[in-house]
């Protein structure tokens, strides 16, 4: 957010996601009737905020061998979307997707599957890492607070799906945060549907003893 919050650098980083060809400096300043200077010091602060990545390569109207190699610019991925709170639609339009393909016939039991199954994939990698669950979710946007032996889930990620299709999307976040506290080896915590207004629909409580 804050990389795009002066208009010159916005302008910028528009105009090489625009382009159909990696962007020089010296055409973005041309563009934009600014100093090449001042162009490449925002276009460098746009890939140091990962909107953008450089390399250095040969423009398209330059014959090879012919002067300095330019640096280039180009969009980073598949462009960047804010939400404040902290929203994770894709993460359910993949886990939707999957299982259309996986089971068009029966599609909401194949999009339990695998919402258990990404979320077991990750909770193995929290794992694997040392990495602390708490973190792991206040990373997926879930706004966790630990509490007397539970953890309370102040934000839902998935919150205009939820409020549409609250059955299939609650259910979905159960079954993803179930493999996640499991691929974790949290076997502590025991995810519950617990709607509550404002929140996560799922709560974290303390696994009874066997």
């Amino acid at each position: 957010m804050a990389a795009l919050v002066d208009r010159s650098r916005r302008a910028l980083y528009d105009y090489v996601c625009r382009s159909d060809h990696p962007v020089t400096r010296e055409e973005a300043a041309e563009a934009h009737g600014m100093s090449r200077n001042l162009t490449a010091f925002h276009l460098d602060k746009l890939v140091e905020s990962g909107l953008l990545r450089s390399h250095y390569g040969t423009p398209a109207d330059q014959p090879r061998g012919r002067g300095r190699t330019p640096k280039v610019y180009e969009a980073a991925g598949d462009g960047v979307a804010i939400t404040v709170p902290e929203r994770r639609y894709e993460l359910i339009a993949e886990i939707l997707a999957d299982a259309v393909a996986d089971d068009p016939h029966d599609a909401p039991e194949a999009a339990r599957r695998h919402a258990r199954r990404r979320g077991r994939d990750l909770g193995a990698g929290v794992h694997d890492s040392g990495a602390d669950l708490v973190g792991a979710l206040a990373g997926l946007g879930f706004e966790p607070e630990a509490r007397n032996g539970q953890v309370l889930l102040r934000n839902c990620p998935f919150h205009a799906l939820a409020s549409r299709q609250t059955a299939l999307v609650c259910g979905l976040n159960h079954a993803f945060l179930a493999g996640l506290v499991d691929g974790a080896g949290r076997s502590d915590l025991l995810p519950r549907l617990a709607p509550r207004p404002g929140a996560c629909c799922v709560r974290l409580d303390t696994a009874p003893e066997r």
